[in-house]
């Protein structure tokens, strides 16, 4: 009986299934109908527009570092998981001056120029108000998380465009989250832009990421998380020791000990190892000078990520991070040291942990990531004459003392020069008009004046720089740096390899190569794999994302969309 119950069971199982596959059928049609019109199959795994758009910029770093370091760089590191799989314009050059981190920094970001977007330098002296300034000073806000509320009054105030940041977030009625991070403020304040949902930079004094009321009135609870962890005292134990054989960088730097090099970590640490144990609870700033700087700013940008949550909404987020150390490090040791050389492998390292973080958090297929410098830097003076290459340093110790001096001899008007900086002589407007001085005829004082000195070759009233026998490509380099309100009235330009400054260490800020030509490196969703030698531009950057994103550039981009880059 039991076995008839079954078979009748089953039969009336096979009718019903019969019956309903015309139904079954038709459904699977209506289903491979649709399939069909959607996209292909691995649309599932790709994102129709990046999730979170990840800006790098390394504070010093010349374009041939990623070709002199190669064989150091891991192949699970950053650089060469960017050059082999992104895209590397070769040929990115700057296209101002002064090539120093503010302007740079500003100019990314905005694709605009000094002239332009208003940040002539990291200081400069405001004509109108007869005062200096910093670039991302602002005295109507207050700190937060630092030491006092004096410390961190800083905001973007002082740039006068829009940032791609600024863009994007006006894209969709400010729903994109944008965040900057740096160990310097200027690196952290100036790309995240105007509208940024917050700004982080590391304050020496606390140990602290730090941030300003433009943004909050108190730093969110993960940022205080992080700052409660200490790593600056956790890295400070570990030390800086060399990451590779010591043999190794004889075949990229000098000798470990060299006279020319500044000594940061005081006059009796010559060289590696350096003990750091002894700053430990007592000066957080020496950090800065170290690959650990890279390590403290990497996990920083991490913890911004998880705790704003970036990247995991329905619009693409953006954050801005600036690796401030090559800078100090480079100023301090220059580009041919056993320092310089072992803080690029360890950052090769930190940006191919990066990148593996953000293949896990925000997904392998849903990021873009482009990394460039906001300039690049001279060789050390003292390496130069070693090796018989030209270079030296700028005698320009009393020359503002002696010039004033001068002036008020020959034209009566007491210190007529307020300022020089960034290669550029500041007339002091008001005392000029108190004196009712002859702007013209001092002007050409100070061309002659400067003329004198062997190490200058040219000299001239920024009213002419178009004017000024030069070549073009120069005379449009000075141009785009100049701001009436906040750029000098004579310019001069040293001669190749040479600056102002100490006998140790080594600068930038000049029109040279040596500080102009960049790297630029493009990875990760929409991206094409491949590179180009054709001349490409800083203020290329931010078109060529907003071509990316579909947004608008921003409101003083002068740069060009790079074709070549987008898929």
């Amino acid at each position: 009986m039991s076995q008839i119950l079954g078979v009748n069971c089953l039969f009336t199982i096979y009718i019903n299934c019969f019956m309903r596959i015309p139904s079954l059928l038709f459904s699977l049609l209506l289903a491979g109908n649709m399939l069909a019109q959607k996209a292909p199959v691995n649309a599932a795994t790709t994102p129709t527009k990046p999730q979170l758009v990840v800006g790098i910029v390394i504070d010093q770093m010349r374009w041939d570092y990623l070709t002199r370091y190669y064989p150091l760089f891991q192949s699970n590191g950053g650089f060469k998981r960017l050059m082999g799989d992104g895209f590397s314009c070769e040929n990115t050059q700057i296209p101002y001056t002064p090539t120093v981190t503010a302007c740079g920094h500003t100019c990314i970001y905005t694709g605009s120029v000094p002239s332009l977007h208003g940040i002539v330098g990291n200081n400069w002296w405001e004509n109108r108000s007869n005062k200096g300034m910093y670039c991302s000073e602002d005295k109507s806000v207050k700190g937060v998380g630092g030491k006092t509320e004096e410390d961190g009054q800083m905001s973007p105030k002082n740039m006068l465009t829009t940032t791609i940041g600024d863009e994007l977030r006006l894209s969709n009625q400010f729903a994109s989250k944008v965040v900057g991070i740096a160990i310097k403020d200027r690196g952290a304040i100036l790309p995240a832009g105007h509208s940024a949902n917050a700004a982080y930079w590391y304050e020496g004094k606390s140990g602290n990421f730090i941030s300003s009321t433009y943004y909050m009135n108190e730093l969110p609870a993960w940022a205080q998380s992080f700052n409660q962890r200490k790593l600056p005292d956790s890295l400070y134990q570990i030390g800086w020791k060399t990451v590779l054989p010591a043999e190794t960088y004889l075949s990229y730097a000098t000798a470990d000990e060299k006279v020319y090099e500044s000594k940061p970590f005081g006059k009796d640490a010559n060289g590696f190892p350096y003990d750091m144990s002894k700053y430990i609870g007592k000066d957080f700033s020496k950090i800065s000078t170290t690959p650990m700087g890279n390590t403290l700013t990497a996990e920083m940008a991490k913890a911004a990520i998880i705790g704003e949550k970036l990247g995991k909404g329905n619009v693409t987020d953006f954050i801005a991070i600036s690796f401030s150390s090559p800078d100090y490090i480079g100023h301090s040791f220059g580009p041919n040291s056993w320092e310089n050389a072992d803080d690029y492998v360890r950052l090769d390292q930190e940006l191919g942990k990066l990148l593996q973080f953000l293949d896990v958090q925000i997904g392998k297929n849903a990021y873009t990531v482009f990394l460039s410098a906001d300039h690049a830097v001279a060789h050390v003076p003292g390496f130069m004459k070693e090796n018989k290459l030209p270079g030296g340093l700028l005698e320009d110790a009393g020359m503002m003392k002696e010039m004033n001096l001068q002036i008020k001899q020959k034209f009566g008007v007491e210190n007529a020069i307020a300022s020089i900086m960034n290669e550029q002589v500041y007339l002091s407007r008001k005392r000029m008009d108190t004196a009712k001085a002859d702007m013209v005829e001092i002007k050409i004082f100070v061309v002659n004046f400067l003329m004198k000195n062997e190490n200058i070759t040219h000299a001239f009233a920024t009213d002419d720089i178009l004017l000024t026998p030069l070549p073009q490509k120069f005379r449009e380099m000075m141009a785009n740096g100049f701001f009436p309100a906040r750029s000098g009235d004579v310019q001069y330009i040293t001669k190749s390899g040479y600056f102002s400054g100490s006998g140790t260490g080594t600068t930038h800020g000049s029109p040279f190569l040596y500080d102009t030509h960049i790297p630029l490196l493009w990875y990760g969703w929409g991206i094409k794999k491949g590179k180009t030698n054709r001349e490409t531009h800083m203020t290329d950057i931010a078109p060529t994302l907003a071509a990316l994103l579909h947004i608008q550039a921003p409101s003083g981009s002068v740069g060009q969309v790079i074709e070549e880059v987008l898929k």
